[in-house]
Formats: C-alpha cells, structure tokens, sequence
C-alpha cells in the first residue's frame, strides 16, 4: 500500500498518472472520511476512478457508484469434475446458454419465463414499498430480468485447482439501473448549478443527505441493486438448467457466491457512520466470501476477505484495463484474441477484441497487490466462455 496523500492511498502498482490525479480529485471532496482507497484494478472512470472505495459523510456522488447500479458476480460450485465436462460437447454447451439468456446490449427476453416470475414480483413490492416505478425508467424491465448485456459481462464454465466445475457469470441491473443512476446524476449536477456550487468535475455532484433528492436516491439505488443480484441469480439458475442437460444430471450446488462490486452501503469505519460506495471494489470484511475474476482468457479467483480497516474493508473486483475498448481495438488483432482463448470454447469473432487479455493489467500481478486485503480460496480457469456483442 502506498499513501498517495492524507486522504489518498493506493494498492495499486500498475497505475497510470491520469487515473491517480482523477483520484486525487476525488479524495479532495469536503465530505471524504477518512480517506479514499485504490484498488489494485483502478483505472480512469467518469468522474470517479474505477477500482476506487469512497468512503463519504452526510453526502454520495450518485457518478460514484456508476451507471451499471450493482455490476457484480456470481458463482456456482458443483459437483462436476473437468473429466467429466471435456467429455462433453464444449461448443454445444455454448449455444445452448446464449439460446437461453438473452446477449448483447438492448436485448431483452421476449417474455418472463417460470423461474423469473416470483422474482420480477419481489421486485414489483420493493418498488411499490420504495414509492417509485421502475417503468418510469425503462418500461421493458421486466424483460430484462435474465440477461447479460455486452462489454465486460461474461458467463463462463471454468475449472478450479481440485478440477472442480465452477458456474461463473458477470453483469449488473442492465437497461433500468443505467437509467436511474443517469437520472440521479443529473440531478445531483442540476442542484450544483442551482446552488452555485464549484466542481472540480462535473461527475463529482453529489446529493445531501437528509434532502428528498437524496432519500430517493438511496430508495431508488438499492431496489436497482437488489434487481442486479436477482438478475444473476435468474441467470445462473438458466445456466444450471443448460449444464445439467449436457451433463445428463441435475447440478448440485456445493456453494454459491453472489457479491456486487458496483454500489453503496452505510458502514462504520474509524469511528463514524459512512456511504461507502465502492465502484468497481468488492466488500471483504473479514471471512466474507468474494469473487474477483480475470480476463476471459486468464484466470479469476474466489476469496475470502481479511478485513483490511484501511481499505474499508474492500478488494479489487477485477483485472482492471490498461487500454480503453477503441485503444486495444487499434492495438490487437483478430488473430491476437484467437491465439490467447488457446484451449478455451467461445464465439470467434473478432467483435471481442477490445477485450482481449492483454487489454487488461495481468490478474497475477493485481492479486499478489491485494494480498493483504484478501486470501486465495479458488483458482479458475474457464473452458467455456459467453459473452455479448
């Protein structure tokens, strides 16, 4: 860990110098306690540094927390061996998960199957409790219950050390979060210029608490966060379904891991009541069990938290990029990507280029940099990868 300033300290040793003045930036804010932390992945974001934990007081910066309200992950360990599955048809197993969860961004399910049904109901009731609704935002979102969207949302059937199989699956609240944290965005930069107040980012507006702009926030943030969690678990429930048909047995859940890295909780850390909102940082209170994974060539890890007081008890949640999506676009090749999922069933296209490993700081480097935040239980290593456009 390296103190950057009095309000400022990094566990990041790939990092560049745009990203540390962003969050130098960030960390200046009057309403910082004690201090911002960044994470081994941390990279430039919109206003707030991907891979940084913002601790604040009496205040939140809804640009803070991100668009993708509740951006996460979820794991599944079964009782499957890798013998077992290479047995298999690899590239059939593919299919039949991107037939049954819709891919890609602006795609929605055509309609709301069984297993959605009771899940878009405890939705419908936080809503209804929280006094919103969510068609005001995106009238389809029931659609969008059990779909992945595009970017860096992945579904992967992987191996671990003991060659146990693993479900493994990356998204967040889809269509509807993005359009509550744009609104809320905006609304925070609306009352800055109402209340003549001078930004050092326009993506740093924030709300105060104890103002109905901020109360609806929070209602409206955690229903979108709670959307995200049900929606992997819809997900990974259809992504079970397809694995036991190609393995010709129901799977048996051994464990399962469900953790968002995109969002905002009320804690206590060095003696006061904050919002830490972790964007782009998984919660790793001591014991708790987290995800973090890799790039969809190299390997993602399962942890469990070490409680570290000066990270607010937080982790990397991925490997965090090195180059932007149009940057690696220029830089590698179709053949590139081939040469790096070696060994690994995905579609081949060259619409993944952008997030090809080496686009990405190298997982090995950003865990041994989060040693004392988290410990190793689970090393992955994919064998099927799913991704959206």
């Amino acid at each position: 860990m390296e103190k950057l300033s009095n309000r400022l300290l990094s566990w990041a040793s790939i990092i560049d110098e745009k990203t540390v003045e962003q969050a130098r930036t960030s960390s200046r804010m009057p309403f910082i306690h004690p201090h911002l932390a960044l994470m081994p992945d941390a990279h430039l974001g919109k206003g707030a540094t991907v891979g940084s934990v913002i601790p604040t007081l009496g205040a939140i910066m809804p640009a803070a927390v991100g668009v993708d309200i509740g951006c996460g992950m979820i794991a599944v360990r079964t009782q499957f061996t890798k013998a077992q599955l290479v047995e298999r048809d690899l590239a059939s197993l593919r299919e039949q998960i991107e037939r049954a969860i819709p891919l890609s961004a602006g795609r929605d399910n055509r309609k709301i199957v069984a297993t959605a049904e009771p899940r878009v109901a405890e939705l419908e009731e936080l809503a209804a409790e929280n006094g919103f609704d969510p068609a005001s935002y995106a009238g389809h979102w029931r659609n969008q219950l059990g779909s992945l969207g595009s970017g860096n949302h992945f579904i992967e059937i992987s191996v671990d050390e003991t060659d146990a199989v693993w479900m493994f699956l990356h998204s967040g609240s889809r269509g509807v979060g993005n359009k509550i944290a744009t609104h809320h965005i905006a609304v925070a930069q609306r009352l800055a210029t109402q209340w003549w107040i001078d930004l050092p980012d326009r993506d740093l507006a924030y709300l105060v608490e104890g103002t109905d702009e901020f109360w609806e926030y929070i209602r409206q943030l955690r229903w979108a966060q709670h959307f995200a969690l049900l929606n992997r678990e819809e997900m990974m429930d259809r992504v079970s379904r397809q694995l036991s048909e190609v393995m010709g047995e129901d799977v048996v859940e051994h464990e399962r891991i469900n953790c968002h890295h995109n969002f905002t909780e009320r804690e206590k850390h060095f003696g006061k009541e904050v919002w830490v909102s972790r964007k782009g940082a998984i919660q790793a209170d001591k014991g708790r069990p987290g995800l973090i994974p890799g790039s969809m060539g190299t390997a993602s890890y399962v942890v469990s938290g070490l409680g570290n007081p000066l990270s607010l008890n937080s982790s990397p949640h991925g490997a965090g990029r090195e180059y932007s999506r149009s940057a690696a676009r220029r830089t590698f090749t179709h053949e590139q990507l081939r040469e790096a999922m070696t060994g690994i069933e995905f579609r081949d296209t060259d619409a993944f280029i952008d997030e090809i490993p080496q686009a990405y700081k190298p997982i090995d480097r950003v865990m041994a940099d989060a040693a004392d935040l988290v410990e190793i239980r689970h090393t992955l290593r994919q064998l099927v990868n799913v991704k959206g456009d």
